[in-house]
């Protein structure tokens, strides 16, 4: 059985450290591998991680496939924006490189093909994050292996939404012949579902999942004593 084939109708749990928390207290390899331990315990097919280093302690600690990502700069295009450090998540151990597959300029210049062939030159796969069905069509011709939802609601070329986009769900899934992974604001079981129902590949899970910080901040805006915090 192939890798993507191995994540099908299954849950992916994304273990990451808030990005807008460099004091979050998760923001340890040791951590974010015991996370990813327990995520698997309770059923996910695989695991996202950002950077080498998470990549790295997550891929000794499971036995499921593992998306990498290395979120890097301030550009518009920060998920793994270069084939160098595609190559660098590829190497740390990631069965397939999570790279921005939008069609906004990247800060070297390039273009998507050039990680593409640097991701498969490694001997990983590539998961191209878009935003919208024209960029995951062009990410296929331009060798994805599998595209995702994740930045839907994140380019000007897509709406802000609360929930997941379902509709670019179904957009992609009747529109590329590769795996399409739901990602981006699913936070229950029922939004899961509907991801599937709309031909959802894999269904993608973050924050709701393994992030302490974000869910508790969520719950504690809606008490007495953290009304008016921000819930994100």
């Amino acid at each position: 059985m192939g890798i993507l084939d191995s994540l099908a109708g299954g849950l992916v749990v994304s273990c990451q450290p808030l990005p807008d928390e460099p004091n979050d207290p998760m923001r340890d390899p040791y951590v974010q591998a015991r996370v990813a331990a327990a995520a698997v315990a309770g059923g996910a097919v695989g695991i996202r991680a950002n950077g080498p280093a998470d990549v790295a302690a997550i891929r000794a600690a499971v036995g499921v496939p593992v998306i990498g990502l290395y979120k890097h700069g301030h550009a518009e295009v920060f998920i793994t924006p270069t084939p160098e450090l595609a190559v660098q998540v590829a190497a740390a151990g990631a069965h397939v490189v999570a790279v921005d597959g939008t069609d906004r300029p990247r800060p070297d210049g390039r273009v998507l093909a050039d990680t593409v062939a640097a991701v498969h030159a490694a001997g990983a796969l590539v998961l191209a994050d878009v935003s919208t069905v024209a960029e995951g069509v062009a990410a296929v011709r331009a060798g994805a292996d599998a595209v995702a939802t994740t930045l839907s609601g994140y380019t000007a070329a897509s709406p802000r939404r609360d929930g997941p986009d379902l509709e670019l769900v179904a957009g992609l899934a009747a529109a590329v012949p590769v795996p399409v992974l739901a990602e981006g604001r699913y936070r229950s079981t029922d939004e899961i579902g509907r991801a599937f129902a709309a031909g959802a590949h894999a269904v993608v899970m973050g924050n709701a999942v393994t992030s302490p910080l974000w869910i508790t901040r969520r719950l504690s805006a809606a008490t007495p004593a953290g009304a008016g915090r921000p819930g994100r």
